[in-house]
């Protein structure tokens, strides 16, 4: 079946991003992104409690480059076109190919926050997932009170589809949380029937 999906390139640009998968070396800048951002990520995404270290990003890197080129799951690495400086991540997930639908997930270096690069970054990724690979359904899934992530999808035109109630934990566990679903659908893309 692997040889049925569709061609992945590897990279493309937005206007001021270049957005490309993960490399081996990449490790430094996301460690160093990921600590420099730990507080503004501790209330909303579950890896930020887990204490890492620079080899372990690397080692995390190395096997997002893998599960890129085998086409499971879609990380993508941001970075400033005029610095090469990295910005964020970001990529698609929870992959269906049969549909195809897919989720974009997003973290941000909050030294880069406030620029308007994330906003960028899922415009260009949902392009690219429609245009390039074809996608019929794109998900955003974010906390109701993440008032920054919830941002993006808005600005965006994605449709909150639900909010669904309390099926998550917070990131400490000590209480639930509900989910808002965000989605996009191609309206180019080849239907079933």
């Amino acid at each position: 079946m692997l040889n049925m999906l569709p061609n992945v390139p590897q990279s493309f640009v937005t206007e001021r991003l270049f957005i490309r998968l993960p490399m081996p070396g990449d490790g430094k800048a996301v460690f160093e992104a990921q600590q420099a951002s730990l507080k503004e990520m501790l209330p909303w995404i579950h890896w930020a409690h887990y204490q890492t270290t620079m080899e372990q990003t690397e080692n995390g890197v190395r096997y997002a480059h893998e599960q890129f080129m085998r086409k499971k799951d879609l990380r993508l690495h941001l970075f400033d076109r005029q610095t090469g400086v990295f910005v964020g991540s970001s990529g698609l997930h929870n992959i269906n190919w049969s549909v195809p639908k897919m989720e974009i997930g997003y973290w941000m270096d909050t030294r880069h926050s406030g620029k308007g690069y994330m906003t960028e970054a899922v415009a260009g990724i949902t392009g690219f997932a429609f245009q390039q690979l074809g996608v019929h359904r794109l998900e955003i899934h974010c906390d109701p009170a993440n008032t920054l992530s919830r941002a993006i999808p808005e600005k965006l035109g994605y449709e909150l589809e639900a909010i669904l109630k309390q099926n998550s934990l917070s990131t400490d566990g000590r209480s639930y949380r509900d989910t808002c679903v965000y989605s996009k659908l191609n309206i180019h893309s080849n239907s079933t029937g």
